[in-house]
């Protein structure tokens, strides 16, 4: 019985249960949530490194963000985009406290990692939580 105990909890601690999907969702489908409505007060504008630019009158630093949400029955879709938006208010948090108007070349910095799409951002989901991270320059840009 002990061992067989044993075995079941090696089994369920084991890694190759853990999962790591690599989810990539849509800048637009983040922003278009009801949420980001009520969240987002439009004062900081997002631009993913590769996306067209504003022109930048000044750099006013860089930050990180790396939000997570419980992705316990939510679609990895779902979660991943909530765990965006989590990351974006951060980002807008700080360009504010900044001084900023803007976060340009926003990337994805996943255990810092980078990954740059000009329209995506992206997210892991795991078994039980799901995440996103994010790096980018605050900035002003010219309105």
């Amino acid at each position: 019985m002990k061992k067989a105990l044993l075995l079941l909890a090696l089994t369920a601690a084991s890694p190759a249960l853990a999962r790591d999907t690599v989810t990539k969702v849509k800048l637009a489908d983040v922003l278009a949530l009801p949420e980001a409505k009520e969240k987002l007060d439009g004062s900081v504008k997002f631009y993913l490194e590769g996306a067209k630019t504003p022109n930048v009158l000044k750099t006013l630093g860089s930050d990180t963000t790396n939000k997570k949400t419980n992705g316990v029955g939510k679609s990895d879709d779902y979660a991943c985009k909530w765990a965006a938006l989590s990351a974006l208010i951060a980002l807008q948090d700080g360009a504010k406290k900044n001084g900023a108007n803007a976060v340009v070349h926003i990337v994805s910095y996943y255990k810092k990692v980078e990954s740059k799409s000009a329209t995506e951002i992206e997210c892991h989901a795991g078994s039980f939580v799901t995440g996103v991270a994010l790096k980018g320059d605050y900035a002003t840009i010219a309105k």
